[in-house]
């Protein structure tokens, strides 16, 4: 089996690579049968020269490789008829912004694998780059705080060399009694709870968050069955949340309203009630600072309006125009909604992905016992395959 590690083409350009040259150098010791090619790229977060040292081959033309991997979406002008390819699609939820590109691949009878639902047997994801989408957001909430309150200034996290450097920028932070909540319970929560420990901020009950008074700061970590409630459903769950979501209602606006600031690490299903509307937030005299990580736009987060970028991450919600404002002036909030965080940091970021990769996605390609790749692959030979159906219409 040979693989090709195709250069990114998609803009705005993406330095990240699903394996570092230390990586495919370990590739190929873990496993003899396979060989490996990287095509020369001039953006990658590692050198062509780097991929020499380490003795991996450069080769431009990938038609002769077995899978193709990449990361963000292959330009159409990339694709190469016949052939397997590996990467991060977005398309599964009929993005539109996508439709040519799924069309593409079915017309050039390319075989679709797409990380986002390689799977185990449970139903959990395999692999992605939550933890680091949890990390440079929870690092660029308190970026956004100092800025906010004009009491620190943090680095960009895209300008720190590496995640080590941006860690020690965080002893510049400046926070006095803080009340943060953040959601979710998956990689980019977790990401996000590293960084918040290395603030050695105190983590509190929900209950606690909204009873009691602390002197120092202190957060909440907040999941579907603490912000959703149901008077139709008898199965409280968080299986029956997301088997019904328009069953439930929020109650997520008592929470918030205790908080100073709030970082998201939910999933969000479109068919759920959304998390705190432009009412909700009107009176909301306290709130100053929503990384909002998920990213939904116009969602079920009322004051994210539209994702920001890297270079220019903040951006301020009045909550009585229900418009953007100056996230400076009093009673605006700061919105923090970069949607491609982890690629503030493509070495760390990368290395983590790759390991993942080599550990658990790999050894199916090699022996697909349990069905894990076939049922993470969208197209085959031209065709939607079964589990993937529902998207007939997107591409018709």
């Amino acid at each position: 089996m040979k693989i090709g590690i195709i250069k990114e083409g998609k803009k705005p350009i993406d330095r990240r690579v699903p394996l570092s040259p230390k990586q495919c150098m370990e590739l190929k010791q873990f496993y003899p049968q396979l060989s490996l090619v990287v095509q020369p790229s001039d953006i990658r977060c590692f050198s062509d020269q780097d991929y020499l040292q380490k003795g991996v081959e450069l080769q431009k033309d990938l038609s002769d490789c077995d899978l193709i991997m990449g990361i963000k979406e292959v330009p159409l002008g990339f694709l190469i008829p016949e052939k397997k390819f590996l990467f991060f699609s977005h398309t599964i939820k009929k993005q539109p912004y996508n439709k040519n590109l799924l069309k593409g691949i079915l017309q050039e009878k390319i075989d679709l694998i797409d990380y986002e639902v390689l799977k185990k047997l449970n139903g959990e994801r395999i692999i992605g780059f939550g933890r680091y989408a949890g990390i440079v957001g929870a690092y660029n909430a308190f970026l956004t705080h100092g800025l906010k309150i004009k009491k620190y200034d943090l680095k960009p996290a895209y300008l720190c060399v590496d995640k080590k450097e941006m860690e020690n920028e965080l002893e510049k932070v400046k926070i006095d009694n803080l009340k943060i909540i953040l959601t979710g319970d998956g990689r980019v929560s977790k990401g996000a709870e590293e960084i918040l420990k290395k603030l050695n901020i105190k983590k509190v009950s929900k209950e606690d968050f909204l009873d009691k008074s602390f002197s120092s700061s202190v957060y909440t970590c907040l999941t579907v069955v603490d912000y959703y409630e149901t008077s139709v459903s008898k199965n409280y769950s968080k299986e029956d949340i997301y088997k019904n979501p328009s069953q439930y209602t929020s109650c997520f606006s008592k929470y918030l309203i205790n908080a100073d600031m709030l970082i998201t690490g939910h999933f969000y299903d479109s068919k759920a009630p959304f998390l705190f509307t432009k009412k909700d937030i009107i009176s909301n005299k306290k709130l100053k600072v929503v990384a909002d990580i998920s990213c939904d736009i116009d969602g079920p987060i009322a004051c994210t309006i539209r994702p920001s970028k890297i270079t220019s991450p903040i951006y301020g919600y009045n909550p009585m125009t229900f418009e953007e404002d100056d996230f400076i002036k009093d009673g605006v909030i700061a919105v923090m909604a970069v949607d491609n965080l982890p690629c503030e940091l493509p070495k760390d970021a990368s290395i983590y992905f790759g390991k993942e990769l080599i550990k658990n996605v790999i050894p199916h390609f090699l022996n697909d016992k349990d069905g894990i790749i076939k049922k993470a692959t969208i197209t085959q030979s031209g065709s939607l395959t079964e589990i993937f159906k529902y998207l007939d219409d997107y591409v018709s």
